[in-house]
């Protein structure tokens, strides 16, 4: 595998490891760190200091109502939950989301597809596959998205990414990516909020796609 070039920004790291970032960013920084060894470094650091300042936080006094209840809860039994592992290319907070399947692919044309895994009212995480050498239509962004490439590569305005990299893309970029040739180029995005294509067709049928 090549080396990583294009990280997660710090600050998002920071605001993972402090469980404040929507569910979909959060799959896609859970990914990244799977793969990059400097961002988990990162994050283990922001894990560590914020232990140390709970550490040193001054103890608040509860109810004892409050204190009787989550004491109880100490014994409820510890539901089982299913444990995924990676399975090339996809790492393991993704096979999480997949349950351990394969892909549930949808045809969004010209041969690239999607599998929406999670969506809800702060934004959605899907599996795009994009064949050898196609284009993703020329679109510009309406809030922020996250893509990290699981497979291939592709190129746009900003540059190359591969396996591992992560575009990180607002509403200054407006950029038309496009798969390396090879292998199919499968990425794991992550939107806050629909797409602006500057294309007629893909207007028309972006309430189907939910993209």
């Amino acid at each position: 595998m090549t080396a990583i070039r294009h990280h997660i920004p710090e600050p998002m790291l920071a605001a993972y490891a402090t469980g404040t970032l929507p569910h979909a960013f959060s799959v896609v920084v859970a990914a990244h760190i799977s793969l990059s060894e400097e961002s988990r470094a990162v994050v283990e650091a922001h894990e560590t200091v914020g232990g140390l300042v709970l550490e040193d936080a001054c103890a608040a006094d509860v109810p004892v109502a409050m204190k009787t209840s989550v004491m109880a809860m100490l014994d409820d039994p510890i539901p089982e939950t299913p444990s995924f592992h990676g399975s090339s290319p996809y790492p393991a907070p993704v096979m999480a989301l997949l349950k351990g399947a394969e892909p549930r692919w949808k045809t969004l044309g010209m041969g690239v597809r999607q599998d929406i895994l999670a969506s809800d009212k702060h934004g959605s995480v899907r599996l795009l596959y994009i064949p050898p050498g196609q284009a993703v239509p020329d679109h510009g962004h309406n809030g922020l998205e996250m893509t990290l490439v699981l497979q291939g590569s592709f190129s746009d305005e900003t540059g190359t990414f591969g396996v591992g990299d992560v575009e990180m893309a607002d509403e200054t970029l407006e950029h038309t990516p496009v798969a390396a040739p090879g292998s199919p180029c499968i990425c794991l995005a992550a939107t806050d909020a629909r797409l602006r294509f500057n294309a007629f067709m893909p207007r028309l049928l972006q309430p189907i796609f939910r993209i």
